[in-house]
């Protein structure tokens, strides 16, 4: 489809990976993301454009062509989530007590949203996301959300303003940096890891009523960028007697966590650093390398390409499940060493208690990441829970891997 803007015509269009592959790569690296006012990071997408939504069950990447220029891109996908819960009985026994199950609903998500520098504020992410909006529609998608930045006021006011999406969800983003030095891990905490099979048991049973949780996470587990699912438990409390046995008898308290090998997917760098601040991370380096033994928290070189692990299924139960949550992120902290990665981050609710147990540097994380959403169309959902947009937050939510 194509409108004149000005005085030139410009199509938005399905983007075709061997015409197009260059020219979207070429608008990315003059696009950086990241919170204003704090670093920015520049995102390689590893050749391949569209990977960041390849691994979801139905995906599409349009791109804004004015003549011979590429001048906007925008990525969608869309899945199944759970977007509430309904009471449920066990039996046929009205003195059974009830149960609850998810209530799902086919959601589309907007990522990727790049329009080129020179050609801002010319309607383009506009015409964007109007194109990405009608396939969501013709493809049976109720609602439509995107996450950006809570002070980018260019984004929020796109969707709040122009495209009819409210507010409605604030999940942290937590980053940690990977130190030259192994994480120690408690010893009153064994990491148990599971194989997929077990690890969809364990999710389905215990959070498959959490917000936005994928109704296909047997794909995302089997993922081969999925490098694994571990769950902690005391130590001398339990031996992993199989999925089912363990949801019948857990230990009082316990943690589970998955990650996912964004670095085969994406590299960042970091940007717009003063000479001062990356001499100061080297020398945190030197002196890292000098005084092994001291531990010091030396900050990686943020400012050549480096690859990240992403943690996500974040949960636990248990007065000590925060310690847990703390021993498995020492744990991604070593696998992501191991892998040479830069960092480990992970989304979670900003009102989720295990938030507590996860180790994160301010000056790299987002305490408000800004989901806005928009219904599409009507809520046929398997037991509807009225309109979606409205409903208040919850303690937890989950995040799509395929989606960071």
């Amino acid at each position: 489809m194509g409108e004149e803007i000005g005085s030139r015509m410009v199509v938005v269009r399905e983007f075709e990976s061997d015409k197009d592959r260059e020219r979207v790569e070429a608008v990315e690296k003059i696009c950086e993301v990241g919170p204003s006012g704090k670093l920015s990071l520049f995102t390689d997408l590893m050749g391949d454009p569209i990977c960041r939504v390849r691994h979801s069950p139905a995906f599409l990447m349009l791109v804004a062509e004015m003549g011979e220029e590429i001048v906007g891109m925008i990525r969608g996908c869309i899945k199944t989530v759970t977007c509430g819960r309904k009471l449920s009985r066990t039996g046929k026994n009205p003195h059974l007590s009830p149960k609850h199950l998810p209530v799902y609903t086919k959601v589309a998500y907007i990522l990727g949203l790049r329009v080129s520098p020179s050609h801002r504020r010319m309607g383009i992410g506009l015409k964007l996301v109007q194109g990405m909006e009608e396939w969501f529609r013709n493809n049976g998608a109720e609602y439509s959300y995107i996450a950006t930045e809570n002070d980018n006021l260019a984004s929020v006011n796109l969707f709040t303003d122009k495209c009819g999406y409210s507010k409605f969800r604030t999940p942290s983003i937590l980053v940690n940096p990977v130190f030259a030095h192994r994480q120690r891990l408690p010893r009153k905490v064994t990491i148990i890891p599971l194989n997929p099979s077990d690890a969809e048991a364990l999710y389905r049973r215990r959070f498959a009523t959490t917000e936005f949780f994928p109704r296909d996470i047997d794909s995302v587990l089997n993922n081969k960028l999925t490098l694994g699912t571990f769950l902690a438990v005391p130590t001398g409390s339990h031996t992993w007697p199989g999925s089912e046995r363990f949801l019948q008898d857990p230990p009082q308290s316990w943690a589970v966590l998955s990650v996912w090998n964004c670095k085969d997917v994406f590299t960042l760098e970091v940007r717009g650093a003063s000479r001062v601040k990356r001499t100061l991370a080297k020398t945190t380096r030197i002196v890292d390398r000098a005084l092994p033994w001291l531990r010091l928290p030396s900050i990686p070189n943020f400012f050549r390409p480096f690859g990240l692990h992403f943690m996500y299924g974040v949960g636990g139960e248990g007065p000590e499940a925060v310690k847990m949550v703390r021993a498995l992120c020492g744990f991604a902290h070593n696998l992501a060493k191991e892998r040479g990665c830069g960092v480990v981050a992970t989304e979670v609710s900003s009102r989720d208690p295990l938030k507590l147990g996860i180790p994160h540097w301010k000056m790299l994380s987002c305490d408000q990441d800004l989901w806005c959403i928009k219904r599409l169309g009507e809520d046929y959902s398997d037991g509807s829970v009225g309109d979606w947009t409205k409903s208040p937050p919850g303690w937890s939510i989950f995040v799509d891997p395929r989606e960071f």
